[in-house]
């Protein structure tokens, strides 16, 4: 999809700052204009788009945002019914939020919009960033400009939000991103858990990052220290092959040639994933190029405090760098056939 897809059709926004006690819930829709429109388009496209979400399906006898969200759908969606349905389902995150003082204050924009696929309802959890702003003041000697510090300030169209979902109102799927908050003295993932009560897979990106930290620690168990990055850096290379040719990591693939004939490496991987509830034949499918470009390069740091980003093609096709073990055991990197040195 593309961003000039999203057609909006209703937004409402609610205050929910738990300082104040109460929420301050909207009772009409906004009015909003374009400048505010691609401000939110920017927000939901960069969570359809991105690989932190993950997609849940609801718990429907628990959850109260389905139950309020099945509701609006038996209806023609008409202002009253959008707000009265906003306000309910905003009033349950603010009681979540009022209970646990770790959830940070924030507006609550909820959303109705439309692409060329369906209807949807973006739930999208702005929480308040601190920043500096000038004021001007009049007094007896004229004018004072200050600094002064503005608490309530909404996550800029760059910035990620910790906690957003989308609801495909067609069969009530759930894309959902969220962090973890101090619940009851344990971290939980509060905003799927308890505010939209539903579970589903981890999303891509945590999946991968499993992946790699479950390779990477066998590894670390069976190779000594000096063999150790160049079996991680391998492990990359056949991520970054999967990714290049197939947009997908095959896990099966990679453990196979990774660990080679290595059975019981592999075995080791897989019981380490089962912990996630990661089965042993997944594939795990990015959509967004950044997740794609960490796997571009390879990062080395030395014990002398020396840093080299490698291009996996020069890595890969070894006319560029080689890896030199010398007889005292150290290791040295020979960067060959350079055209010419630019200082950074």
């Amino acid at each position: 999809m593309n961003k000039g897809e999203i057609r909006f059709r209703k937004i409402i926004v609610h205050i929910l700052d738990s300082t104040l006690g109460i929420p301050a819930l909207s009772d009409s829709i906004l009015d909003f204009g374009s400048d505010f429109g691609d401000f939110l388009r920017e927000h939901i496209y960069r969570l359809m788009t991105g690989d932190d979400k993950k997609t849940c399906e609801f718990h429907k006898e628990e959850s109260l945002v389905y139950q309020q969200l099945q509701r609006m759908m038996e209806t023609e969606i008409g202002d009253e019914v959008f707000v009265e349905v906003s306000q309910n389902i905003a009033s349950h995150l603010y009681e979540i939020m009022n209970k646990n003082i770790d959830i940070p204050p924030a507006d609550f924009v909820e959303a109705l919009f439309e692409t060329d696929t369906g209807k949807y309802l973006a739930l999208l959890k702005m929480n308040y960033k601190t920043s500096y702003t000038h004021q001007t003041q009049s007094g007896a000697l004229g004018n004072v400009n200050e600094i002064i510090k503005f608490r309530a300030v909404l996550p800029s169209e760059s910035q990620k939000l910790s906690e957003a979902a989308i609801v495909n109102l067609s069969d009530f799927s759930v894309f959902v991103t969220e962090k973890k908050y101090e619940i009851n003295g344990e971290k939980t993932n509060y905003f799927s858990k308890l505010f939209l009560n539903c579970s589903g897979a981890l999303s891509p990106k945590t999946q991968l990052t499993i992946v790699t930290r479950a390779i990477d620690a066998v590894q670390k168990k069976y190779f000594h220290e000096g063999e150790q990055f160049e079996v991680q850096m391998e492990a990359k290379q056949v991520i970054h092959n999967q990714l290049a040719e197939n947009g997908i990591v095959d896990v099966p693939f990679v453990l196979d040639e990774v660990f080679k004939e290595k059975d019981e490496f592999k075995e080791e991987v897989n019981e380490k994933l089962e912990k996630y509830k990661m089965g042993t034949d997944i594939q795990i499918e990015p959509q967004a190029e950044s997740t794609a470009r960490k796997f571009a390069k390879q990062h080395l740091a030395t014990d002398t405090g020396v840093e080299i980003k490698i291009p996996m093609e020069q890595y890969q096709d070894g006319e560029h760098i080689e890896f030199i073990t010398n007889p005292d055991g150290s290791l040295s990197i020979l960067i060959k056939n350079v055209g010419h040195i630019t200082a950074k």
